[in-house]
């Protein structure tokens, strides 16, 4: 389990956006793939998986940009209009969930990676946490 209790709050890099999370995540994990990579200029973006009900934008508006997502439909990126903060991810496939940035969170130290997803797209040099389960694409979908 994750150490990201609630509620908790974030935001962008130059405070016009800020958000509240009120569920405890129902996934936190590494995605390596190559849109990952391309939007967070970054080897890997690691998100906090949330009910879409639990996630409210308390300042601000969040501007989106969508692209193909291997799941079917878009994903579509939230960001900070002013600054380019990342904040989060919604993917058409999964209307029920959004994917926080950790790195927007207030506080991304109680966040505790439970996967390592696309590995498949992962570059040689990157590491990620032993003793982690790692996935090709992505996980296995429980019913």
């Amino acid at each position: 389990m994750t150490q990201v209790t609630t509620p908790f709050g974030g935001g962008c890099a130059c405070g016009a956006i800020r958000y509240e999370g009120t569920a405890e995540p129902l996934l936190v994990l590494n995605c390596h793939c190559r849109d990952c990579q391309q939007s967070s200029g970054g080897p890997f973006s690691s998100f906090v998986v949330l009910p879409a009900n639990a996630f409210k934008c308390v300042q601000g508006t969040l501007r989106f940009h969508a692209s193909p997502s291997e799941m079917g439909g878009q994903t579509r990126r939230g960001f900070c209009a002013e600054c380019g903060s990342p904040i989060l991810g919604k993917p058409d496939a999964a209307p029920h969930i959004i994917a926080l940035r950790a790195g927007s969170l207030d506080d991304p130290s109680r966040f505790k990676p439970q996967m390592d997803v696309w590995t498949s797209d992962a570059h040689p040099w990157t590491r990620w946490s032993p003793g982690l389960p790692a996935f090709a694409k992505y996980p296995p979908m429980g019913d």
